[in-house]
């Protein structure tokens, strides 16, 4: 019991970030694309570009917030 309570307690927990976006069109895709796979190789993103805001949505284990708000390829504002 002793090693399954170290392990549980050391599981990160995974925080969904949604943020307003610039990308809306594929050039902007690709190039977002390819920094956020570099950026954060362990998690799991998606972009809605039939919303009107281009959400991106992060599930990360990482406060990527301040990162993705502050990046030079698209322009990026956290939503809450």
């Amino acid at each position: 019991m002793g090693v399954f309570q170290k392990f549980a307690s050391s599981k990160m927990q995974i925080m969904i970030y949604v943020f307003k976006t610039s990308v809306d069109n594929k050039a902007k895709f690709e190039s977002a694309s390819v920094f956020l796979n570099e950026l954060l190789p362990n998690s799991e993103w998606n972009f809605d570009l039939e919303d009107c805001d281009n959400i991106l949505r992060v599930d990360s284990e990482l406060n990527v917030a301040e990162i993705l708000q502050n990046n030079t390829i698209f322009d990026c504002i956290e939503l809450e």
